[in-house]
């Protein structure tokens, strides 16, 4: 697992190991914290299919399920 600043997400690229349904690009578009700074809500969006899914953003640091970048 690596490193991942909840900050710096936002329209951060990912690439998904095992595509599903053809989506295999994503880009975080919605981050939202609370008032300490914890992470309330990330949602990530398909390039082919532009849906939106709501993923918890730890998720993210598993190399398993996603790769940073576009690959």
């Amino acid at each position: 697992m690596h490193q991942i600043n909840p900050k710096k997400l936002l329209n951060s690229k990912w690439t998904a190991v095992r595509p599903q349904n053809k989506e295999k690009h994503f880009i975080v578009s919605e981050m939202e914290f609370d008032e300490e700074g914890a992470v309330l809500v990330c949602c990530i969006e398909a390039v082919m299919t532009k849906r939106v899914i709501f993923i918890d953003w730890q998720e993210l640091k598993n190399t398993s399920q996603w790769h940073q970048g576009w690959k």
